[in-house]
């Protein structure tokens, strides 16, 4: 097999193979894996680095006013969030009182943070008025009314939902907003008495927030420019707005087929849009940011045919990284060191996970060395984002390590 084979779609100049063994950012991962155990997670900081700069550059390209905020959901690990903080190129999206208070541990000020949570409970609320310099975007009428009892005067976003949706591929499970009436944020019909609830509370809305689904790429962004033209329709029903939050939603490539976002054509929508308007824009990527700058380290366990399947078992399973079970995404397994170098043969395997459930399958039919051999690393790409944040301790299996690349 050459080089071009089909699975190396994902190689990069800080991810590739140095001395037949995977590097990330200059670690090898093979003595990482030694070093640390595995499973275990790993992330740039390069990366991360490099994904942050290339949004911040085509946002500059747009003639806007703009920040980008960090989704902290995405991604929680501390030594990540000081690493983000230490650039001074972000501020941060946080969704619940302890991702604010971890904020403002890791030296995020109030001013750098936006607020955005649904189903707000009163110990929240009591929460969000000690800090009155947080963005805060609120995505109901009965938070706008408790909101004002605690903070009269208080400026404020509103979260909207123009009932259509976008996310990665064809995948309805990625999708905040469409047909289906969903939980998150103010329909058009409502906005009126949104606008007046706050009006009559004491509250300033002076903005729009949406987020309207996670992972879109090229393809999606017609409908996605589409859900924005929307979107104005709930900004133009403001007085005087000063901020249009474009929430996250930027995807990564997570198949052969795919192409990184064109990061220009995405700026072009902001600037159809938004273009000539006294507003600034801000947006709240996770996966963009976060996801292919990290992945999970995990050792083959078993390698066993069973009715002409070639399953491969590893050390790791999904409660390590639940996003290929819950949304059905495509993982990207790729072995560290294999015998014969990166071009080595490769054939169809069902790579399995140490979880006692049925649905504990990394891929299937995905193409794997044919002398891969009990012992083996391998290395499951996209996992900076919504892996070890949303990890758990089924099977009490959980509590992998991480490691920052720095």
């Amino acid at each position: 097999m050459s080089a071009a084979h089909p699975n190396d779609w994902w190689r990069r100049p800080d991810l590739d193979y140095r001395n037949g063994t995977l590097q990330l950012g200059g670690q090898d991962l093979e003595a990482l894996a030694t070093e640390v155990g595995t499973p275990s997670y790993a992330y740039s900081t390069a990366r991360v680095r490099a994904n942050v700069e290339r949004l911040l550059a085509a946002l500059k390209g747009t003639g806007l006013r703009h920040r980008v905020l960090y989704a902290m959901k995405a991604n929680r690990s501390v030594p990540l969030l000081t690493f983000l903080r230490s650039t001074g190129l972000v501020g941060i999206d946080v969704c619940s009182p302890n991702e604010l208070l971890l904020a403002r541990r890791v030296g995020f000020a109030g001013a750098d943070i936006s607020y955005t949570a649904t189903s707000v409970s009163e110990p929240d609320l009591d929460i969000v008025a000690r800090n009155p310099d947080v963005r805060v975007n609120a995505d109901s009428l009965s938070t706008l009314r408790r909101l004002a009892k605690r903070c009269p005067g208080r400026r404020v976003g509103l979260r909207i939902n123009p009932a259509m949706g976008v996310g990665y591929g064809e995948n309805g499970l990625l999708r905040y907003a469409g047909d289906r009436v969903t939980k998150f944020g103010i329909y058009r019909e409502h906005l009126p008495e949104a606008l007046e609830v706050a009006r009559a509370a004491g509250l300033v809305v002076d903005g729009i927030h949406f987020h309207t689904g996670c992972g879109y790429l090229g393809p999606q962004l017609e409908a996605w420019e589409a859900i924005v033209r929307e979107c104005l329709n709930f900004l133009d029903a403001i007085d005087g707005p000063v901020e249009v939050n474009l929430g996250g939603g930027l995807g990564v490539p997570h198949a052969p087929s795919d192409r990184p976002l064109d990061l220009d054509a995405w700026a072009g929508v902001v600037s159809r849009t938004l273009g000539g308007r006294d507003v600034r824009v801000s947006v709240e990527p996770g996966d963009y940011v976060a996801k292919d700058a990290g992945l999970i380290l995990t050792r083959v366990n078993t390698v066993e045919t069973k009715r002409g399947v070639r399953f491969v078992g590893v050390d790791s399973g999904f409660n390590l990284a639940p996003e290929p079970v819950f949304y059905q995404l495509p993982v990207v397994p790729v072995a560290v060191t294999p015998r014969g170098g990166p071009t080595a043969e490769r054939a169809p395997a069902t790579l399995a996970g140490n979880i006692n459930e049925a649905l504990d399958i990394w891929a299937e039919g995905v193409h794997l060395p044919v002398d891969l051999r009990e012992g083996d690393l391998i290395a499951l790409l996209n996992a900076g984002g919504y892996a070890q944040a949303m990890a758990s301790d089924h099977c009490m299996r959980g509590g992998a390590p991480e490691t920052l690349i720095w």
